[in-house]
């Protein structure tokens, strides 16, 4: 009698020599890009110390955490989809995906895909019962916005409208959901502390959407980049880049503590990226681009956060 195959067996097309079981995981969470999904919660930290809240271990653990299994959760699902969307061909210039490379099945990603939201939903359910039933419905979208930026009915990052959702909820949700779970209340700042956390994450996305302008074309994958070209999607990335650093100073002359300048340290960090992403002569170069941007958005978030705890003058 003939019995199904665990979830967890190696897929038919898996080829020989295959790296060991939990090197394909980690390789499939994209360990380069959970640095950088902390950003928001850095940030967010800042922000409600510098408004006199007390410390909250327990929320500050949860928000890092709830952070990490979304990106994983992110990373998972935008392997799954690009590759039955066959947007991850062998002309692709980024780091290797391990479904189209047949290290895991279909059937494995979907697995790992439910049990990272029930990670993250039971971390939800606590935070929910610190903050209140409204951060269930941002869970809940949160959830389905990760899924369906390259899956579903309607794949919004195949529509051009990816960096929305990033800037939304690595950036406006992240640092003012984990700056309210600290306060306990709503501050202005907290929400013009999130444009340059939300800033950087997305342009993370745009050096990736840069790199792979010519096969998302052919897989029929409309992002930004796609619809408006190589020197305008540098452009953005600059653009973005620029307001992560204005907002700090606006915050300082507003009336915020001068300690938020410290963000411009990184400016040398940002220049230093843009001459990859402004000057590339192969979108290869864009990988090292990529690591890049996501180093300097957490170098940013930690100066920005170190900055907005001194609180105001």
């Amino acid at each position: 009698m003939s019995t199904s195959p665990s979830p967890w067996s190696p897929p038919s097309a898996a080829p020989a020599g295959r790296p060991a079981f939990a090197s394909i995981w980690w390789h499939a969470a994209r360990p380069n890009t959970l640095p950088a999904a902390l950003a928001g919660v850095i940030v967010g930290l800042g922000a409600g110390y510098g408004v006199d809240a007390a410390f909250r271990p327990d929320t500050a653990l949860g928000c890092v955490l709830v952070a990490l299994l979304l990106q994983v959760l992110a990373n998972f699902a935008n392997d799954l989809s690009d590759f039955r969307k066959g947007a991850d061909t062998e002309a692709r210039q980024g780091p290797m995906r391990v479904a189209a490379a047949g290290l895991v099945s279909e059937r494995q990603l979907e697995a790992a895909i439910a049990l990272t939201i029930a990670a993250a939903g039971v971390v939800g359910i606590w935070l929910a019962y610190v903050g209140g039933p409204v951060l269930v419905g941002l869970g809940v979208l949160a959830v389905v916005a990760a899924l369906a930026y390259t899956g579903g009915p309607w794949p919004y990052g195949y529509k051009g409208m990816g960096e929305v959702f990033v800037f939304v909820f690595f950036g406006l949700v992240a640092v003012v959901g984990t700056a309210y779970l600290q306060a306990g209340r709503l501050e202005p700042v907290f929400f013009a502390a999130s444009v340059p956390a939300g800033a950087l994450i997305t342009a993370i996305l745009v050096v990736n959407n840069l790199r792979d302008i010519p096969t998302d074309r052919e897989a029929g994958k409309r992002t930004i980049a796609v619809m408006i070209g190589e020197r305008a999607t540098q452009r953005e990335w600059l653009a973005l880049v620029a307001a992560a650093f204005l907002v700090p100073v606006g915050l300082a002359l507003a009336g915020w503590s001068w300690a938020v300048l410290a963000t411009l340290l990184a400016l040398p960090v940002a220049a230093q990226v843009w001459r990859t992403v402004g000057g590339f002569t192969e979108r290869r170069q864009l990988n090292l681009a990529l690591k890049g941007t996501a180093r300097l958005s957490l170098l940013v978030a930690v100066l920005f956060a170190l900055g907005l705890a001194a609180g105001s003058r």
